[in-house]
């Protein structure tokens, strides 16, 4: 794994990577994936949860990979863990370091769901209060408002994806325009959401969409109701998930690793139960062979399809 499997692996190597951790009980997985070959160059078990000295120490290794073979390294994307950023400055240097984007967004995006959430306990709070038994005419009044209310509240819950997702259909924004009737504070939430959406637009520099950012960051400080529901919004790793934008061939997200690592996940279901640390490298090790011979498949499955197909085509 080590020689033959990495000589092979590095032949077509992008330049890009993906490095991500794995968890799995007491032990942990690191793992790097060419991020736009989508396979696995190398990975090492850990039976500690992982630190800057082994991340460093990780790293250094693959560099001396890359090195013994007159290969550098264009990108690498990671996600948002603070084990990375000091560890990549010191072997790779200034090698631009991705933030994934599905990461940021997904922390972005339980935050206004979040909020969401608070002005339906709010509203909840502010339902008054009925006795009991059928309403009279001095009470109907109460009882309408706290049904509309109620109403308010249940539209608010069954459309709360309204306010994080990308595209709206024209029904979907008068839908929203709707359960949003009389609560401002959530339309600047989904205005926030639209204008976090338009940074990661292929067609802007860094630049410009850190310009954008930074106009961004100083309306939501207006706003004193979200400006502490919306902390994410201040992270340094929403400054580094705009990293791509200056390189087309950065992929913005850690994908090529997520799915080496959800691969991992559908292995520990099915196919063992007991987990050590000699049992988790090897399954690692047999995952990583099964895609060495990928190419070998795919050759013989077309080989196989043409031969059928000439065998159909002589017999009529």
């Amino acid at each position: 794994m080590a020689t033959a499997y990495l000589d092979e692996a590095l032949v077509d190597f992008s330049g890009y990577i993906a490095a991500d951790e794995l968890y799995d009980g007491p032990y942990c997985v690191l793992s790097i994936v060419d991020n736009r070959k989508f396979r696995r160059l190398t990975y090492r078990v850990l039976d500690h949860d992982p630190t800057h000295e082994d991340i460093l120490c990780f790293f250094k290794d693959f560099r001396k990979e890359l090195d013994s073979r007159g290969l550098t390294l264009q990108g690498i994307t990671t996600d948002g863990s603070p084990l990375y950023p000091v560890p990549i400055r010191q072997v790779f240097g200034d090698t631009p370091h991705q933030v994934c984007e599905f990461h940021v967004i997904k922390e972005l995006t339980l935050a206004i769901l979040r909020a969401v959430a608070q002005a339906r306990k709010r509203l909840k709070a502010c339902m008054p209060a009925l006795g009991r038994g059928r309403p009279s005419r001095k009470t109907n009044k109460i009882a309408r408002r706290r049904k509309r209310l109620e109403r308010k509240i249940t539209d608010l819950f069954d459309h709360r994806h309204l306010f994080v997702k990308h595209h709206l259909t024209p029904s979907e924004k008068r839908t929203l325009r709707r359960i949003t009737r009389g609560l401002t504070h959530l339309r600047s939430l989904r205005e926030i959401m639209d204008q976090v959406y338009g940074l990661f637009d292929r067609r802007c520099r860094t630049d410009t969409a850190l310009q954008k950012l930074a106009r961004l960051r100083r309306r939501v400080r207006r706003f004193k109701s979200v400006n502490r529901t919306l902390n994410k919004l201040f992270s340094e790793n929403l400054d580094k998930a705009l990293t791509f934008l200056d390189d087309s061939m950065l992929p913005s997200t850690s994908n090529a690793v997520e799915r080496g690592n959800r691969r991992h996940r559908k292995m520990q279901k099915t196919v063992y139960r007991v987990r050590t640390q000699s049992q988790i490298r090897r399954r690692i090790a047999a995952d990583m062979q099964r895609e060495a011979q990928t190419r070998g498949r795919v050759q013989t499955t077309q080989t196989l399809h043409k031969a059928r197909n000439r065998c159909q085509g002589a017999r009529y």
